[in-house]
Order: C-alpha cells, then sequence, then structure tokens
C-alpha cells in the first residue's frame, strides 16, 4: 500500500494550507466511504462516533467538510482569537525521531522531513488566526456542514497584549459563539512562551477565564484544553477550582522538546529552539492523563466529558483511550497522514 499523502502539506506556508488545501484523499470527497455506526451523546450533541479531529489541523470550512465526509464526527475547527495574529515562518510541521520515549523534559530530537512510521511530529505555528471578519462566516459556514450526528466545536483563545486575558477570552468565546458552534473549546495549553508557562498550570488564572466565559456565554459547553501535568497535585487543584463550572476537558496538546536537525542546530530556527511535538511519542501521556482525569473525576463526584488526544493513528488506539475513560477521542498527527483512520476505527467497531 503505497504511503498516504497528508491533508495538510508541510512543505509549503499556512497561508497556502489554508487557501489551497485540503490536499490528498481530503481534496477528493467522492471517495469517502459510509460506514454507519450506532450513534451517542456527547455533551449536547448526539454523535455517529466520538471520535474526531482536535484543534490544528482542520483549518477552515474546507477542511472541516473534508473530515465529516470522512467519517470525523467530532470536528474542532482551529483556535482562533479576536485579532489578527501571524503565523510563525516555515518550518511548522517536520518529522520527529526520539529515542525511546519521550519525556517532560524538554528532550533533544533529531527533526528532518522523514515522515516514517510510527510517526510523530513538531509542530510550530504560534497559533496564527485571521481577524474574526474572516474566521466568523466561515466557521458559521462549517457548522452549517454537519450532517446527522456530526458536530463542529469552536477553539478559542486569548491573546497577550489585548487587554486582560481574562476578558479577551471571553470575547473570543462569544465570537464563536455567534457562529452557531454548539460547543466551546478554550485553549489553555500551547506552549508558546515555553513549557513553564502554560496557561493551564495557573489555577488562579484559568478559573478567572473560566468564570469569564460562562458569564460571557452561559448557554453553550466549555471544554478546556489541557497540557499534561507531571503531578497529581495540581490536577486536583484544578478540578477543586473549575470542576464543577466546566464541561469537558480534552488531554493532552503536545509535550515540549527541542528539535535539532542533524549538525545539531535548533531545526525551526535560532528564535524557536523548542517546540510541541505531537503523534506517537506522546500518546502514552495522553493516556496516562485521561486515566487519571477519570480517577479524579470519580474521587470527586465530577460529570465533565474527557476527551483523549496525543498519538492516536489506528483503531487500537482509539480503544485503549476509551478504556482509560475517555469519553470521545481525537487524533491531529494520525488523522493527518491517514485520512481513512475514522472509516478503519468504525469497521472495528
Amino acid at each position: 500500500m503505497k504511503p498516504l499523502i497528508p491533508f495538510y502539506n508541510p512543505t509549503i506556508s499556512y497561508e497556502d494550507n489554508y487557501a489551497k488545501g485540503p490536499f490528498g484523499l481530503f481534496a477528493e470527497l467522492d471517495k469517502a466511504e459510509q460506514v454507519s455506526t450506532k450513534p451517542s451523546k456527547f455533551l449536547n450533541v448526539e454523535v455517529n462516533l466520538p471520535f474526531g479531529q482536535p484543534a490544528g489541523p482542520l483549518l477552515n470550512a474546507n477542511y472541516i467538510k473534508a473530515a465529516f465526509a470522512y467519517g470525523f464526527d467530532l470536528c474542532v475547527y482551529k483556535t482562533v482569537r479576536t485579532k489578527l495574529h501571524k503565523c510563525h515562518p516555515l518550518p511548522n510541521v517536520l518529522s520527529v525521531h526520539p529515542k525511546g520515549k519521550l519525556t517532560c523534559n524538554l528532550d533533544t530530537v533529531l527533526a528532518d522531513t522523514n515522515y516514517s512510521q510510527p510517526l510523530s511530529i513538531t509542530n510550530s505555528f504560534g497559533v496564527p488566526s485571521f481577524a474574526p471578519d474572516i474566521w466568523q462566516p466561515d466557521m458559521a459556514d462549517a457548522v452549517k456542514a454537519a450532517g446527522t450526528g456530526q458536530c463542529v466545536i469552536g477553539s478559542f483563545q486569548g491573546t497577550q497584549g489585548n487587554g486582560a486575558i481574562e476578558q479577551d477570552y471571553a470575547l473570543a468565546a462569544k465570537l464563536v459563539r455567534e457562529t452557531n458552534a454548539p460547543i466551546l473549546e478554550a485553549n489553555l495549553s500551547c506552549p508558546n512562551e515555553g513549557a513553564s508557562k502554560l496557561l493551564c498550570f495557573d489555577v488562579d488564572r484559568v478559573e478567572r477565564i473560566v468564570n469569564e466565559i460562562k458569564n460571557a456565554v452561559p448557554d453553550r459547553p466549555l471544554i478546556l484544553k489541557l497540557a499534561y501535568f507531571p503531578d497529581d497535585e495540581r490536577i486536583v487543584s484544578l478540578l477543586t477550582r473549575v470542576g464543577k463550572i466546566i464541561d469537558g476537558l480534552s488531554a493532552i496538546n503536545t509535550l515540549s522538546a527541542k528539535p535539532v536537525d542533524a549538525n545539531g542546530h535548533p531545526a525551526l530556527g535560532e528564535n524557536r529552539k523548542e517546540g510541541g511535538i505531537c503523534g506517537d511519542a506522546i500518546r502514552w501521556a495522553g493516556l496516562d492523563m485521561v486515566s487519571r482525569l477519570n480517577k479524579y473525576r470519580k474521587q470527586m463526584d465530577l460529570k465533565f466529558a474527557i476527551i483523549g488526544v496525543g498519538g492516536v493513528s489506528n483503531s487500537e488506539h482509539y480503544h485503549q483511550f476509551i478504556n482509560n475513560g475517555a469519553d470521545a477521542v481525537m487524533s491531529a498527527t494520525g488523522a493527518m497522514w491517514n485520512p481513512l483512520l475514522a472509516i478503519e476505527i468504525k469497521k472495528s467497531l
């Protein structure tokens, strides 16, 4: 079987992918196979299968429509902001080759363009966003494209320098709400500012942000996108503060590392010595985080949904996350290089 072409082309710019993509099978919707499943409930919507793609790969409505056609029933529209935010320059995506399991300690990893399986990548975009006058009508178009048993989740984040970060998150939530997205996701975990400064680790600020969002948009379920928490104490602290307010937790985003080229130089450039790693190398962390969230959800008698993310590239991985306590599962890297992944999972049921 010849290797599948990724629907996001890592050799061209984010802007060109936005304008010209998706690629590969995602550009050939007539080849999509329909596989029926027994619907289930996820938060406030009925879904054919609680599987889809997290914030990142689905840049706009064209990508969402293709993902729906290929059976990804939970599609997160790429994280948006309240103002235009430019993308990092190329390279944005490189294959990485950790020696054994990637740790949480900013490992140094070889990065190149050899996208071999099992695949792990670094993605370094800086959470770009077009201005609301562009992304709002496009997200609304994506929302309308959802078929029976399918759902668009609107991902958003605040931006430092746009006034109080809590209020910028709330404004972003309101702008997403205006597109009629049935579920909101606040991204608290992108490693733009270094692994030690991730917003999701600042429990005080997270609580303020959640309250601002819920006050601004009380009629939509709210998911928080989290990073990997090395210690249980901080998980318990977070759940104690917001566990009864939020509706879901999505984990994990990436693990941060230092990608280098064959000569040991920063593969993303001297100004980006660190990058988020996703794909096969972080599956252990996604599974571990889901298990711990599920344990404390039971112990604390909380009701939030858990979305498991990280290194899902086949049907066995999907079932591992479900067995660890996930209510839904999502794949970014695995889906990007295998657009047939959702169909394969449905056939495994």
